[in-house]
């Protein structure tokens, strides 16, 4: 059978120019959205518990542009002024560029991945005399701190937001040829809601590597995988892998 059907774990999005509705209009799709989890973001109180002073660090680690929202939001409630000469090491050039929101970006050093968490920490190693700040979520699975640890690399981590599972009660079925997840909650919720999940055909679509290991951490097959070097986004990842699915398909 042909993909005709996805649900996406995220809020419908409110531009029209958003690359979901291109992709369901050129491949004649119905997408969905739900969001499977919210994000809530920690007090001030609750980050000056950790005993961190930002200003401590000369470098800062993006994995995600959700960590770049909370870090400015965290310097700006306790009134810290980022210094110019901060630099920042982000995932992937998209992370990098979302820094702009932010900051002059053609004024600071800015670093960044191939979307790997493995050439992230190769390009930080490079920079080892840095001392680095890591802004994480509360489920965070990723790699990063102990790869620093291991060489060794002054750092810091500090969690300045939370994966919060939204309330499924409304969603009676998965009827859909895809399940899109961005975050390990997504994949947590989901099983919370349907604990006796089976998978089959339904194919499931994962956005960065701490996303992927928790669906493979929860048994289940992961079919396609964002960002890669021959698809950076999501819709990209889902249309390459739609076309040559349903090439396939008689129906």
């Amino acid at each position: 059978m042909k993909i005709k059907k996805i649900l996406v774990s995220q809020p419908k999005p409110e531009n029209e120019k958003s690359p979901y509705f291109e992709l369901a209009h050129k491949n004649n799709l119905k997408i969905d959205f739900k969001p499977f989890s919210r994000i809530e973001g920690v007090t001030s109180k609750e980050f000056r518990q950790s005993r961190i002073d930002i200003l401590q660090y000369s470098a800062v680690i993006f994995t995600g542009k959700t960590a770049i929202n909370h870090f400015f939001r965290i310097c700006e409630e306790m009134r810290i002024t980022v210094p110019d000469t901060m630099k920042y090491f982000c995932l992937s050039e998209s992370v990098a560029f979302y820094l702009q929101k932010y900051i002059v970006y053609r004024k600071r050093k800015i670093f960044y991945a191939n979307g790997n968490n493995d050439d992230l920490a190769e390009i930080i190693l490079k920079h080892r005399e840095e001392s680095f700040f890591l802004p994480m979520s509360n489920n965070s699975k990723l790699d990063i701190p102990k790869i620093l640890e291991k060489e060794k690399v002054k750092y810091a981590k500090a969690v300045l937001y939370r994966n919060v599972c939204n309330d499924l009660s409304e969603l009676s079925e998965l009827n859909y040829d895809i399940l899109v997840f961005y975050s390990p909650s997504n994949v947590e919720a989901l099983l919370k809601r349907f604990p006796k999940f089976i998978q089959n055909d339904t194919k499931i679509a994962s956005f960065g590597e701490s996303t992927a290991k928790a669906v493979k951490a929860a048994g289940l097959r992961l079919d396609i995988q964002a960002p890669m070097p021959e698809a950076p986004s999501m819709t990209m990842a889902l249309e390459q892998f739609i076309k040559e699915y349903n090439k396939n398909c008689k129906k």
